[in-house]
Order: structure tokens, then C-alpha cells, then sequence
């Protein structure tokens, strides 16, 4: 009798309809990631046969060119017979057999290995309108790739010349955080273009501060990737007297908080002092010192002067940053519909979806 029942004992409980054996949520979390991986590893490939296959398109209509000295005109007669030939594959029109001639005059050798081949057809196309220079394009295909910007955001940081402002922000990096001066350089803008919110010339800091809040989405779009709101006027209490520091961030990929102070005026040696301790306690009291690394102060003005800025970031061991930032310009402003408009447009799209 003792010998069945330890037989019996040894025998692995029966698994019924209502009952989840042990370890199964985790097999099915990663039997589930491994085909998500496997669809965008899919997708990845497809895309990158996808330009391929264009840039190959586009160099043959080159050479041929070349040798038979054909004119413009033949580009539109190929995309008559091509469709005409493969009735059902769209992206052969002639505006498309264009930009394939286009995609292998900017890059002279196979695109399948580099970087734009990673990007989707609508972004190639967007980066051909927009540039002529090589290194300029580079540095969007780069940053998309990276980001994983869509059509629309890459279209915003072309409109803003973003190329221009990333990485031109006085700091002093270099000497605080040496290791990872360089990327922390490329996180910071200079101007920043806050156009969305509506602010005139004439604004005060709590406006403007309101302003960034209310438009948070749009905010932490020029920000750049990475950025997460954490709180405004987050309150930091140091001995008997509690401070607020303006704008507190933590990014997320570099496991970073970052106190963002506003100036409606020119950048002052005192600000960058404010700005330096409210990043030191938000080092001692907020930050997790197992898990991110040193805070970073980033001081956004109305205007700097240089060599005041440069005098006063050497005066801190704490890692910070001096930018300014531009709303739209008056003669602009009239052209924006008013948040009426929007409301009316808003609606009548509305009920005219719903009739």
C-alpha cells in the first residue's frame, strides 16, 4: 500500500483547461516577443529589398540614359509599359520612376548595406526633396534611424533645420561628465522652437512656462526622444525652506533627470548658480544612485552671451547646459487659426462624419 501511494506521488499533476501550469505566462511572453521580433526582422528585410530594388531601377534609367541619350520624356513612356505590364503592383508611376533616378544619383553605389535602406519610402522620398547635400541627408538618416522618427516628425525636425541646432548648446561637459560629453551634447538643442505655443514677444515665465505644460506632447517632440515629464514646479525641500524647480524630466534612455529652468531674459551668472543647485539636490534627494546616472541642468533663455555663459559653467561641477529658444514670429501670428477655429473646424468635420 505504501509503495502505490508513493508511486501515485511521484506522478506530475494533470494540467486542466482552467489551470495554468507553472512557467506558462513566460513561456507564452516569450514565444509571443520571439514572433514580434521575427515579423519586424521580416519587415526589415523586405523594406531593405524594397530600396534596393528601386536604387537598382533608378541606375539602369541612368546608364541607359547615358549611353542612348535618351531625354526626359522616356521615363514617362516606361512607367506607361510597366503598368501596363504588371497591372496589379503599384509604384512604378512616373513621379515614382523619378525619385528611383534620383535615389541612385545621390548614392552611386549599391544602397542595401547603408543606413537609407532602412528607412521606409515615404522618408527617401522626403530626404530627396529636402537636401542636395550628402552629409545633411546623412545626419537625418542617421537620427531616423536611431529615433525611429515616422514621416511627420522627420518632416518637423527638417522644417526646423534641427541640424543646425543639435549639439551647438555652451555647456561644460566636457570637464563634468567626460565619458558621455559627446552624447549629452547631441541631446541638447540651440534654439529650441517653441512655435506652438502661441506666445508673443511679450510673455512672462509663468506664461510661458503654461504654455509648455498645456503643449507637454509638442514640448518633449523638440526635446527629442527619450524625454519623460516628471512634474512643473516640482517642489525640492533642502534644510527648513522648500524650493521648486520649473521643469523636472527624467530621459529615459540615458537614465538621466533633467532640470529644465526658464528665462524670458538674457542667461545671468546667478541662474546657472540656481540652476546648479537645484541640479545637486535633485542628485542627493530624487535621483536613484544604483540606477541613473548624474542630473543634468539645461538653462533655456531668451538670449545668452557667450562669454558670460562660458565664465559661468566654469564656475560648477555640476554637468549643464545654456540654450534660448524662439517663439513665432509676429508676422506669423495672424496667419494661425485661433483654438476657436481649430474647435469649429474640429466640429464640423465631426458632424459631417457622423451625417
Amino acid at each position: 500500500m505504501s509503495n502505490e501511494l508513493e508511486v501515485h506521488s511521484k506522478v506530475p499533476a494533470q494540467t486542466t483547461a482552467d489551470t495554468t501550469p507553472p512557467g506558462y505566462d513566460d513561456l507564452l511572453h516569450d514565444i509571443k516577443a520571439e514572433i514580434a521580433s521575427a515579423q519586424v526582422r521580416v519587415h526589415r528585410v523586405v523594406n531593405t529589398e524594397l530600396i534596393a530594388h528601386y536604387w537598382r531601377i533608378g541606375r539602369i534609367i541612368l546608364e541607359r540614359q547615358d549611353q542612348e541619350g535618351y531625354g526626359t520624356k522616356v521615363v514617362a513612356r516606361l512607367s506607361a509599359d510597366l503598368r501596363t505590364s504588371f497591372p496589379g503592383q503599384r509604384g512604378y508611376s512616373t513621379r515614382s520612376l523619378r525619385y528611383m533616378q534620383h535615389l541612385a544619383r545621390a548614392w552611386p553605389t549599391e544602397v542595401g548595406q547603408q543606413a537609407v535602406a532602412q528607412l521606409p519610402w515615404g522618408h527617401v522620398t522626403v530626404l530627396l526633396d529636402s537636401f542636395d547635400d550628402r552629409l545633411t541627408r546623412d545626419f537625418y538618416i542617421q537620427q531616423t534611424v536611431t529615433n525611429g522618427w515616422s514621416r511627420s516628425v522627420l518632416i518637423h525636425h527638417i522644417e526646423t533645420k534641427l541640424h543646425l541646432r543639435q549639439g551647438v548648446a555652451l555647456n561644460n561637459f566636457a570637464t563634468t561628465v567626460p565619458d558621455g560629453a559627446d552624447l549629452l551634447k547631441e541631446l541638447v538643442k540651440d534654439p529650441y522652437r517653441l512655435d506652438f505655443t502661441r506666445l508673443g514677444d511679450d510673455h512672462s515665465e509663468q506664461a510661458l512656462e503654461t504654455a509648455l505644460v498645456d503643449h507637454v506632447v509638442r514640448f518633449l517632440q523638440e526635446l527629442g526622444v527619450g524625454f519623460a515629464f516628471v512634474g512643473r514646479q516640482y517642489p525640492l525641500r533642502v534644510g527648513a525652506q522648500e524650493f521648486r524647480l520649473d521643469l523636472l524630466f527624467y530621459h529615459l534612455r540615458l537614465h538621466r533627470y533633467v532640470v529644465i529652468e526658464l528665462k524670458i531674459d538674457r542667461a545671468q551668472p546667478e541662474h546657472l548658480g540656481k540652476l546648479g543647485f537645484y541640479t545637486a539636490v535633485v542628485d542627493d534627494k530624487v535621483r536613484d544612485p544604483e540606477r541613473d546616472d548624474p542630473t543634468l541642468g539645461i538653462l533655456i533663455a531668451a538670449h545668452r552671451d557667450e562669454e558670460v555663459v562660458q565664465y559661468s559653467l566654469r564656475g560648477t561641477n555640476q554637468p549643464l547646459a545654456v540654450t534660448t529658444y524662439q517663439t513665432l514670429p509676429a508676422e506669423l501670428r495672424p496667419l494661425l487659426p485661433s483654438p476657436e477655429d481649430l474647435t469649429r473646424v474640429t466640429r464640423e468635420v465631426l458632424e459631417k462624419h457622423e451625417a
